[in-house]
Formats: structure tokens, C-alpha cells, sequence
């Protein structure tokens, strides 16, 4: 007998009950995200500390955050199934334990396996399950604002390190590290879980108005007919870029911020890296929402050919000046601001040309590019600067990857998708 689980739905309503309950939902999945940010946004602020307990290099460390991304990314088609058939209350409740507990687990953890295994593998799977879960139903709840809805949910994931990174700076300070990953590995668990309580799958995830949305829905593919489409495989390339570029920043801007001699500097009367990270988190945040919007009005392709040539010239004036303290918190927000929105243009256009009744576990399949972008931004990065003793060569793969997908965007996914949603409509 195959026993199947059916997720809770939304009361059959009025529109206006309707649109109030789905701004609801927007609201609660934004909390869920935030009570997943920090192991990846804080991450930063944990490497010397841990590398310093754990007596190991950077490159060494850093494989935790790349395992942290990888798993968070790899298993998230079988997350998105498991989503779409027990709900997402019940798997993405789950995550944000996972999540908790993963800090919780990494204040015990007294090698490098146990962290790989602690920070890495439980933290890695409980974030994905709610980062996969959250964005998937979002663009189910907003068939005629995809770009926005997932941009907002996404901001919650980039912004949330906002309100922790400043106490955890000082919790590390005060407290020193077990007792931070403790404290805050049980505060993020207990927020997360509550929220988690309330999400719901819509009734109807088509609405009138989703048919203005160009091609959307046209049809309803499954993964494995997704993956046969080459623009599936030009999305996954440029998402993978992208990933790329941003992720080389989040993981490594302690450690080249204190090359740089930025780290001991004080700007605005504040400390340069705990308010250059402070920043980044707000303008990482805000761009996912708002070039969500943009997207929905100017098309998904004109505003990623924007957004990624702007983090490319951004890194570039940055590289450039960093001997400036000033300066390298100020353009730090740029290039976040110029990364961030991948999490709501590369969903949302997915959805838009390959439907939404499986879009959970679609996006789960591209999802999968961040954590090679991970591999290549994490510990390839340390890497390369550890063999060439400079950070010039990675700032410059980074520049160029960036520049490349802008160009991809414009010139080659645009026509692309064209000519594959005028298919589907025929």
C-alpha cells in the first residue's frame, strides 16, 4: 500500500483571505531562513578561532564550509521530493533543528572529522532542507511575483547574519567558542522551529494573473525532462559562476581582510571587518528582493546582465583600493549587492520556463551548482593563495567569472529561453 502523507492546505477563502494568508506565509518562511544564516554568513568569524583550538591550516578548515554548501546543495532534489510529498511543515521543522544542533554538536568537536561531520554534514543537510523547502514554496504561493517572493524569503537567508553578527563578534570575545556555537546553536533552532510551525502549500498554485508571466507554466516538466534541455544546463553553468565568485568572498574575507591590514582598523568608530560583514549582510540581503522585483518587471535576463557585471567591477575597484579601510567596507556592500540576488533571479526564471508543479525539486537540481561553486570558492581558493602568496589571482578568477555570466545572461541565455518558451506556448 503506498501511504501518502497530504501537507496542510489553506482554507478555501475569499481572495483578499487568500492574498493575506500568502503575505503570511512570506513572513514566515523569512523567519525560518534567517534562523538558518549564520552557519554560512558567520563562518568567517569562526576560522581563526577554530583553526587556533583545532591546531589545523586554513585550507584544511575551510573544507567544513565547503562541505557545509556542498551537502546543503547536493541532496536537495531528494529534500524537494520528500517536501513536495509530506509538506513542508514537517521536513522543514527538521532543517531548522539540523541547523541548530549543528553548533550546538561543533562546540564538542575536538578534530577536524568531527567537524567535518558536525558543522559540515548535520548543518549542511538541515539548512538545505529549509533553504529548498522555503523557496520552493514561495514561488508556489507567488506564481505572479516569483522574482519577489523568492528574493524575500532569499534576503532572510543573506540578512539574517545581520542581528548575530556583531553578538556573536563579541560572544567569541567574551564567551570564547563553545559556549558561542552553543548559545547560538540553540537560540537558532528554537527560532527556527517555531516559525516553521505555521507554513502551509497553497491550494491553487496557479492564479490568473500567473498566466502574465511570459511562457510561465507553459509546461510542467519533471526533473528528468528538465535535465534534458541545454538551457537547464546554461542555467546550472552560470549559477555555478556566480557561486563561484560570491562564495570565495563569504568564506575568505576574514582572512584576506587581515592581509590586507584591515582587520585592527576602526571605521565610523566601529571595527572594519565586524562592520564591513554587518553591511554586506543588509545589502546581500536587500538585493535579492529588489532585483526580484526589478526581474519581474525588466525580465529575468536584462537585470542578471546588470547584477553580475556590477559584483565583477565592484570586486575589480576593490581589489584595487584595499589598502583604504574605508573603502574596503563601503565596496564590500557593492559586491554582496552584486551577488545576492542570484537566489532569487536564477529561481524564479527556472520556474518560469519549466513550471511549477515540480519546482521544489527542480530548483533542488540547480541549487546543486552552489556547492561546486562552494568547492571552488572555498578550499581551491585557499588554495591558490596559498601557492601564489597573493590574493591578485583569485580576486581575479572571481572578476572574470563574473564578468563572463553577465555576458552569457544577455547574449545567450536570453535568446535561448525565447526560443524555448515559444515552443512551449505552440
Amino acid at each position: 500500500m503506498n501511504a501518502r502523507i497530504e501537507p496542510l492546505h489553506e482554507e478555501a477563502g475569499a481572495p483578499a483571505s487568500t492574498t493575506h494568508h500568502r503575505w503570511l506565509q512570506l513572513g514566515l518562511g523569512l523567519l525560518c531562513m534567517m534562523s538558518i544564516s549564520s552557519p554560512q554568513y558567520v563562518w568567517t568569524l569562526l576560522t581563526k578561532p577554530l583553526s587556533a583550538k583545532l591546531g589545523v591550516p586554513l585550507p584544511e578548515l575551510q573544507i567544513t564550509f565547503s562541505l557545509l554548501i556542498i551537502l546543503q546543495t547536493f541532496f536537495s532534489p531528494f529534500q524537494g521530493k520528500l517536501i513536495d510529498r509530506f509538506g513542508p511543515r514537517l521536513l522543514i521543522s527538521l532543517g531548522t533543528v539540523m541547523s541548530g544542533l549543528s553548533w550546538v554538536l561543533s562546540s564538542m568537536a575536538t578534530s577536524t572529522p568531527m567537524l567535518y561531520l558536525t558543522y559540515g554534514l548535520v548543518g549542511g543537510l538541515g539548512t538545505g532542507i529549509v533553504y529548498v523547502g522555503v523557496v520552493g514554496l514561495m514561488v508556489r504561493w507567488f506564481p505572479d511575483r516569483r522574482g519577489f517572493a523568492a528574493g524575500a524569503v532569499a534576503a532572510g537567508y543573506g540578512m539574517g547574519a545581520i542581528v548575530t553578527t556583531f553578538p556573536i563578534s563579541a560572544s567569541l570575545a567574551a564567551r570564547g567558542l563553545d559556549a558561542t556555537l552553543w548559545l547560538y546553536g540553540i537560540a537558532f533552532a528554537v527560532v527556527g522551529f517555531v516559525a516553521s510551525q505555521g507554513l502551509r502549500v497553497p491550494r491553487d498554485a496557479t492564479t490568473p494573473k500567473a498566466s502574465a508571466v511570459a511562457g510561465a507554466d507553459a509546461r510542467d516538466l519533471r526533473p528528468s525532462q528538465m535535465m534534458k534541455s541545454p538551457l537547464f544546463w546554461l542555467m546550472f553553468a552560470m549559477m555555478t559562476m556566480m557561486s563561484t565568485s560570491g562564495l570565495m568572498v563569504t568564506s575568505q574575507m576574514a582572512t584576506f581582510a587581515a592581509d590586507f591590514g584591515i582587520t585592527k582598523v576602526v571605521v565610523f568608530g566601529m571595527a572594519a571587518l565586524p562592520l564591513a560583514l554587518t553591511i554586506d549582510r543588509f545589502t546581500n540581503g536587500l538585493t535579492r528582493p529588489l532585483f526580484g522585483w526589478v526581474s519581474d518587471r525588466f525580465g529575468r535576463e536584462n537585470t542578471m546582465f546588470f547584477a553580475f557585471a556590477l559584483e565583477g567591477v565592484a570586486m575589480a575597484l576593490w581589489l584595487m583600493t584595499r589598502d583604504n579601510a574605508v573603502l574596503f567596507v563601503l565596496l564590500s556592500g557593492v559586491v554582496f549587492f552584486g551577488w545576492g540576488e542570484i537566489f532569487s533571479l536564477f529561481p524564479s526564471t527556472l520556474t518560469d520556463t519549466f513550471g511549477t508543479r515540480h519546482a521544489t525539486e527542480n530548483y533542488g537540481w540547480l541549487y546543486i551548482s552552489q556547492g561546486i561553486g562552494s568547492i571552488f570558492g572555498g578550499p581551491l581558493a585557499a588554495l591558490l593563495h596559498q601557492h601564489t602568496g597573493s590574493w591578485v589571482p583569485v580576486f581575479s578568477v572571481g572578476i572574470t567569472l563574473d564578468i563572463v555570466t553577465a555576458v552569457l545572461a544577455i547574449l545567450v541565455l536570453k535568446p535561448m529561453r525565447a526560443r524555448f518558451l515559444s515552443k512551449a506556448i505552440v
